[in-house]
């Protein structure tokens, strides 16, 4: 059975206009399966419209494309830390951070009871990292799938990449966290795509056996604003960057009074 080509994305963070402009792009280039990597939720100002497209975009079964309900493939949605801060504590969070984690929660919690019921189960069930036939998938790491970070300049820590490549339970790991896309073989080498970039092969020997960090959507930090996020055949990732409406983006955010200004900011200038 042939691996269906599947759109990864991750760190959302209540960015609606990055997510759809992401979706749409993934739909026209194929893609038939979506699995997100944590992180729906947080700094941004429409965690519940993101919540609603991905819990039926990357459903583990009946998944289906909000654009014009065609079936696709079982997706996936994996815990990120945001995710685990409202369900937990944001006491370890920055205070701009645990000001929009509070705000998010009673987001989450207003309205119609079903539907916040809903929000809250699916946030309740979804898991850390998961696996498929070919991939592992984590929020942070392979070690530490909640909030471990891995970092271009992670490659100087040859402890901590053993340590990621040992918790490794497929030859490919895509993960997320970040912010900052990246593809860390474990033979040493470091890619950073530029712009849209690849195919990067992947694969079980040591010279194609890597993390792929797939960016973020909803809240770049390596100095470009443009959302980023990958596309992965089973052999190979493409990363694709993307323009979006950010200042539409921010503007949203800054319409909150209870979000910090500072979130908004960092979208105009990708940090």
């Amino acid at each position: 059975m042939s691996y269906p080509l599947t759109a990864i994305i991750s760190d959302l963070h209540g960015n609606v206009p990055a997510l759809e402009v992401a979706l749409a792009d993934a739909r026209a280039r194929g893609a038939r399966r979506y699995v997100c990597l944590g992180d729906v939720v947080g700094y941004g100002a429409q965690p519940r419209e993101c919540l609603d497209l991905v819990m039926r975009l990357c459903a583990e079964s009946g998944a289906t494309d909000p654009a014009d309900g065609s079936a696709l493939e079982d997706g996936l949605c994996l815990r990120g830390n945001h995710e685990h801060a409202l369900l937990n504590s944001a006491e370890d969070f920055n205070p701009k951070a645990r000001a929009a984690i509070e705000w998010t929660r009673e987001e989450l919690s207003r309205g119609e009871r079903d539907k916040s019921f809903a929000y809250w189960d699916y946030l309740d069930v979804i898991q850390p990292k998961a696996c498929d036939e070919r991939a592992m998938f984590a929020h942070g790491g392979p070690r530490e799938p909640v909030r471990e970070y891995l970092l271009p300049r992670d490659v100087r820590d040859q402890q901590k990449m053993d340590a990621n490549f040992a918790a490794m339970e497929r030859d490919v790991c895509f993960v997320g966290h970040s912010h900052v896309p990246a593809v860390y073989y474990q033979d040493g080498r470091l890619f950073r795509p530029n712009g849209t970039d690849g195919p990067y092969a992947l694969g079980a020997s040591r010279d194609l056996r890597a993390i792929v960090n797939v960016g973020s959507v909803g809240q770049p930090r390596d100095g470009d604003h443009r959302l980023c996020y990958v596309l992965y055949d089973g052999e190979s990732v493409h990363f694709v960057r993307l323009e979006y409406d950010h200042l539409e983006a921010a503007a949203r955010i800054r319409a909150v009074t209870d979000l910090p200004d500072y979130l908004a900011d960092r979208l105009l200038v990708g940090r």
